[in-house]
């Protein structure tokens, strides 16, 4: 168990008492981003600070999914007021929320926690215990269809990094566990020391909570060139925008006729193809791997219509969205034609 206290110049009853809870085969980063972060405001400052308590059902050695133990407390002797309530994701999720005795300590400390916090799978034990009925949560992209069918009565959302409804917390898989808590930084204590956070872990400022989970996932390769790279990186993040071949040359601050003759240099294509491509990968995980309407998709990918990514689809990987879904393994393959034409 880890406890921050007078380390930091405050006592024990000055702190926000943050709660982590863990099981054996827990994701060890996200116990790692939280705390970590947690730590950090701390050491810069934070008032009140951060108590941070790791706890498990039983307490003692919690063995991670990286086969490093870690000490916990016991949840069960777990009192007082909690200022969050974090239950943390992993390949062991699965087992932990078959856990009763797990579940039923959750519920508990749960009430008394100002709120209540999941990372990556850890979204299904906070189902599990009955704590996510008609909220709105992300989890990890590929385990969204699977914990929408287990609970119908949760609204299943696998496009943000995080989500915030009410008083409960959801992030999606591994490092956007550090976009959640810098969020819950700002909420605590303004955005100058989730920015002081976020530069010392030498990460973004945080990662706004809308940005896709699958901007990451994109394929297209780096190059040599600073320009581009920059380019498909924000093409990636908003892929819902305005991407002519106007407006990313605007972007970059050179002209159109240049800008086609760096992509074509560098990626090999036109800069309409390349958006086109990049949402057209980013629409085949989300068909494969989510339960989203066609409009839902083609909307949040920025296609103008469900036909319009139909079409897509079918030059990216030759297939429809509905073959597309019975084929969750089918790797996807860039297209052939030569199209230039902006999709929106």
């Amino acid at each position: 168990m880890v406890r921050h206290d007078r380390r930091y110049g405050y006592g024990v009853d000055a702190v926000r008492r943050m709660l982590v809870v863990a099981y054996d085969d827990a994701q060890i980063l996200d116990i790692a981003c939280p705390c970590g972060a947690w730590d950090l405001a701390n050491r810069f400052g934070a008032d009140p600070g951060y108590a941070i308590e790791l706890v498990s059902a039983g307490g003692g050695a919690v063995c991670t999914s990286a086969g490093i133990p870690m000490g916990s407390g016991r949840l069960e002797t777990v009192g007082g007021a909690i200022d969050t309530l974090m239950v943390v994701g992993g390949p062991g999720s699965e087992a932990a929320a078959a856990d009763g005795r797990l579940l039923d300590q959750i519920r508990r400390v749960a009430r008394r926690a100002r709120r209540v916090a999941a990372v990556c799978t850890g979204a299904s034990l906070l189902a599990a215990a009955g704590l996510l009925e008609r909220r709105r949560v992300t989890t990890h992209w590929a385990y969204g269809a699977e914990l929408a069918a287990r609970y119908p009565d949760v609204a299943v959302d696998t496009a943000p990094l995080y989500v915030r409804d009410g008083d409960v917390y959801t992030s999606a898989g591994v490092t956007s566990a550090l976009d959640l808590t810098l969020s819950l930084i700002v909420d605590d204590h303004g955005s100058a020391l989730a920015r002081a956070v976020a530069r010392e872990l030498v990460t973004y400022v945080h990662r706004p909570a809308d940005q896709a989970q699958l901007s990451m996932y994109l394929a297209t390769p780096p190059t040599d060139d600073q320009l581009v790279d920059e380019l498909m990186r924000y093409v990636a993040s908003n892929l819902a925008q305005d991407l002519s071949p106007r407006t990313l040359a605007a972007r970059g601050g050179v002209s159109t006729r240049h800008l086609s003759r760096l992509f074509r240099a560098h990626l090999g294509t036109t800069p309409a193809r390349a958006v086109r491509a990049a949402r057209a990968e980013a629409a085949a995980h989300l068909v494969r791997h989510s339960d989203l309407p066609l409009a839902a998709v083609a909307r949040r990918c920025g296609f103008a219509s469900a036909q319009t990514l139909r079409a897509a689809l079918y030059g990216h990987c030759g297939m429809n969205g509905d073959t597309i879904r019975k084929m969750a393994d089918m790797p996807v393959a860039r297209p052939d034609a030569d199209d230039d034409t902006p999709v929106t």
